[in-house]
């Protein structure tokens, strides 16, 4: 089997699974202290769990910090956190003004727009049966989030839907976002890159805090701080998982589309944890997710 594929698919597996646990452990927190809270807290979190790991690097495999970055460097990693953390607030702006089964089909499909660019305009070169089964993943990955009686119900343009025109904004800027950062990392020190990038990624959050006034406190009784430092670190992990594919492979779209497969986690953990119920539309998309991971590797 290709190494590459091998690393893509886990860098995918990781990112898939990191931001599912995340949002999973999210719906523990954003009910109770709100989104930006749980946003600027996992996230501080998270900067201390990368900051740790990245020390153990330096002193058990002498990595260099100084000498990985330059000023342009430094002025790029500045761009790649202010811009993801733009995302994350466009993102949570949206849900929290609209319909989440309306708007999470769309931003969901960022990972879609990455993968066709990287094959058409960046040169990816992938089979023609790759390309298949990558569709078939980008059809599951809509379906895991679709709602079809609530598309039914809706009787309006999706533009003048609450909440749509950020959800499209940060669909745009989630693909800008990957598309650029696959072509920052690659063959470079992702370790340290990837420490840069979420530490301005969460200064860029406080800011937004700071500017829109937001109180960061919240009482101990309401018993989120475990869930606050989980988020943390499965964000971490999922960072990780595709700043390492990205950095070791030129598989752009495996890694953009089954990192965006984050839904799946979430509806099965959800299933099993919360009772909650799977529609046939999701379990039709579960699947064509799970085939198109076990084809990746073999066609």
């Amino acid at each position: 089997m290709n190494s590459e594929i091998v690393i893509a698919i886990i860098a995918g597996l990781g990112g898939m699974l990191g931001w599912g646990l995340a949002d999973f452990f999210a719906k523990k927190t954003i009910d109770r202290i709100g989104d930006v809270v749980s946003l600027v807290w996992a996230h501080i979190f998270g900067t201390l769990v990368l900051f740790v790991i990245v020390m153990y690097q330096i002193i058990a495999n002498g990595i260099e910090i100084i000498t990985s970055i330059d000023a342009l460097s430094l002025i790029l990693l500045v761009f790649f956190g202010l811009l993801q953390a733009a995302v994350y607030i466009l993102v949570y702006r949206g849900f929290s003004k609209g319909q989440i089964s309306i708007l999470s089909p769309i931003f969901a499909s960022f990972s879609g727009l990455v993968a066709v660019f990287s094959i058409i305009f960046l040169g990816e070169i992938i089979s023609g049966y790759i390309i298949l089964t990558l569709a078939g993943i980008f059809a599951g990955v809509i379906l895991l989030s679709f709602d079809v009686e609530a598309w039914k119900a809706k009787r309006y343009s999706l533009i003048h839907t609450p909440g749509a025109k950020e959800i499209l904004l940060a669909t745009v800027l989630a693909a800008i976002w990957t598309i650029t950062w696959d072509g920052f990392i690659y063959d470079q020190n992702w370790i340290v890159y990837a420490l840069f990038m979420y530490i301005f990624m969460t200064i860029g959050l406080l800011i937004y805090s700071k500017l829109q006034r937001i109180k960061l406190s919240f009482s101990k009784q309401q018993g989120v701080w475990k869930f606050l430092v989980l988020i943390g670190v499965c964000e971490v992990v999922a960072y990780f998982a595709i700043s390492y594919g990205y950095s070791s492979t030129s598989l752009t779209s495996v890694i953009a589309l089954l990192s965006g497969a984050f839904s799946l986690p979430v509806i099965i953990l959800a299933k099993i944890f919360l009772k909650e119920k799977m529609t046939k539309i999701q379990i039709l998309g579960i699947i064509l997710v799970i085939l198109g991971i076990m084809l990746v590797p073999v066609i």
